[in-house]
This record gives C-alpha cells, sequence and structure tokens, in this order.
C-alpha cells in the first residue's frame, strides 16, 4: 500500500475519550444493565473498549449495515446484511458506531430497532461528521467531532486496510496499487 496516511487523533487521546464515555455511560444506567449492539465491521474495536469501561453489567450483540462498500463516500443505499441474534425488547439498548457520515444509515437503523420496543434506545458514535450530515442525527455519546475528511484507524478502513492503526488517520493520499 502507498497511501499517505496522518494522524488526526492520536491513540492516547482515543483512549482517554472512550474511558470518559464509558464513564459517562456506567453514570447515566447506574443500577441497571445496557446492551450493547456493535454494529460490524467499523465499529468492533470502539464497542470493545467501550465495553471494557462500562461497570454496569453489558451484554453484546451485532449488526451488520452498510452504504459504504469500497468507495470514500457514502453510496445512499442501506444494506442489512447482518441482523440481531436476540430480542431487544425491553431492554437498555445502545447503538455503538464508529462513524456518523451523511446519517443515512443509522436513521435507517434506528427507526428499525425502535420497531423492536427497546425501553431505551440511544447512540454512541467515536465519530461524528456534521458537515456531511444529510439526516437529523446526533449521537447521544459522541467521542469525537471531525472536519469533512475521509478517515481510517480504530477500526474504520478504506476498502478493508487501516482498521488496525491504533489512532484515527486522515487520509491524504490514495496510492495506486491495492494488495
Amino acid at each position: 500500500m502507498k497511501d499517505k496516511i496522518s494522524v488526526l487523533i492520536p491513540e492516547e487521546e482515543v483512549n482517554r475519550r472512550i474511558r470518559e464515555l464509558g464513564e459517562e455511560i456506567s453514570r447515566d444506567f447506574a443500577g441497571q444493565s445496557v446492551h450493547l449492539i456493535c454494529i460490524l465491521k467499523g465499529s468492533i474495536f470502539f464497542t470493545c473498549e467501550l465495553a471494557k469501561r462500562i461497570t454496569v453489567p453489558v451484554t453484546i450483540d451485532f449488526m451488520r449495515v452498510a452504504s459504504y462498500g469500497d468507495a470514500t463516500t457514502s453510496s445512499g443505499i442501506v444494506r442489512l446484511s447482518k441482523d440481531l441474534d436476540d430480542t431487544i425488547e425491553g431492554k437498555n439498548v445502545i447503538v455503538i458506531e464508529d462513524i456518523i457520515d451523511t446519517g443515512r444509515t443509522l436513521t435507517y437503523l434506528l427507526g428499525l430497532l425502535s420497531q423492536r420496543k427497546p425501553k431505551k434506545l440511544k447512540l454512541c458514535t467515536l465519530l461524528s461528521k456534521p458537515a456531511r450530515r444529510v439526516t437529523k442525527i446526533d449521537g447521544d455519546y459522541t467521542g469525537f467531532e471531525i472536519p469533512d475528511k475521509f478517515v481510517v484507524g480504530f477500526g474504520l478502513d478504506y476498502a478493508e486496510h487501516y482498521r488496525n492503526l491504533p489512532y484515527i488517520g486522515v487520509v491524504d493520499e490514495l496510492g495506486d496499487e491495492r494488495e
């Protein structure tokens, strides 16, 4: 890969903010339990790190919805390719997402999940990119607001690459070779 990536949010800042989000969720749900819904694949790193920092009882399930494919911009078409394994009826549900970009995917997803009658339905996102929003949606818990740049790392990818970077990076320049 010959892509050029610069650090936008260093690893230490990402970890500090995830700890703060875990503390906030733990306070908000003191004496209760929460059911995290990890949106695959991008949110897996964030969900794991966040779950370790939540002090109330946690259960986790997974969904896969996407509107990107291998592109750097949203296609606008939302696809659900993996649904939940368990019911969320009556549960305190927190959807864990890597980034709110246009908001189309999450607007669709939250509408779908609200029909399943959770006790509470909240949204937690590592990143928010408000300049790209086309629907009115914000996270109940938001790690960082970022500029309109294509970012990778900490679960976010470009064509399945760079998810394992321990920081949030900006793709400054794309190389011409894919492995």
